[in-house]
């Protein structure tokens, strides 16, 4: 009797001790599916490139304006110079110049606008990572800087026409403003832009760009770590700064 008992003990252990499905359990495995609605979402960032083309379009457009601009300048002046001497252009050259150097400088406020969509929502690029373009934040701060320019370009345009010191003065406010706005908006919004724009890898990208010619940029795992190292610091110091104001 008692060696009948030991095993039905012992079965009765094992039977007790399953933490498996039952026989009949219908119980399946997750599956990590994919949600069709979100990856046609991501997908819709393609819609960038017609702004991507657009803008690109207008850039180049712009090149070649200024090209036939300066061309054209150029002829113009040398043919006053040489049938009425220097003195016809004293004045005038100077401004005609700059209004190739002013269209210029729209196209390149284009032309960023251009690649920096294409880097930021379709592919990085070397290119970007060079001009230190690696986000939103980035990008509104290269074109103010030229729009900046742009602004002291054209303000010296009409100081060399000097027409009417009236307008010249209403000129030069209107443009200290908005200029100072510009400058101001960039002072308070430097340093936000993004963790991944390092010395490091802004170096890397220029070597592969303008040394092996390779236009994509491929993002390492040491600059993801790196950035989120950055992102917890900047984290820890918002908190410390709250913790000492409060």
């Amino acid at each position: 009797m008692q060696s009948g008992r030991g095993p039905r003990r012992m079965m009765k252990g094992v039977t007790t001790s399953r933490t498996g499905p039952r026989p009949g359990s219908t119980a399946k495995p997750r599956e990590h599916r994919a949600d069709w609605f979100s990856a046609a979402i991501g997908r819709t960032r393609f819609v960038v490139l017609i702004a991507v083309i657009a803008v690109l379009l207008v850039s180049f457009s712009l090149f070649l304006q200024g090209t036939v601009l300066a061309l054209s300048t150029l002829y113009d002046s040398w043919h006053e110079t040489l049938k009425a001497g220097i003195q016809s252009q004293r004045g005038s050259l100077a401004v005609e110049f700059l209004e190739v150097v002013s269209t210029m400088l729209k196209a390149v406020v284009f032309y960023l606008i251009g690649v920096g969509l294409y880097s930021l929502f379709i592919s990085p690029l070397n290119l970007t990572s060079a001009l230190g373009v690696e986000s939103l934040a980035d990008l509104e701060q290269k074109i103010i800087s030229v729009i900046v320019v742009i602004l002291g370009v054209t303000f010296l345009e009409h100081f060399v026409r000097w027409q009417d010191p009236v307008e010249t003065l209403y000129f030069a406010g209107a443009f200290a403003l908005a200029g100072g706005a510009l400058v101001f908006f960039q002072r308070v919004h430097s340093g936000h832009g993004s963790d991944l724009q390092q010395p490091e890898a802004k170096l890397r990208a220029r070597r592969e760009l303008f040394e092996h010619d390779d236009e994509q940029r491929h993002i390492e795992e040491e600059e993801v770590e790196r950035a989120a190292e950055v992102t917890e610091s900047k984290a820890e110091g918002k908190i410390k700064s709250q913790e000492d104001a409060g």
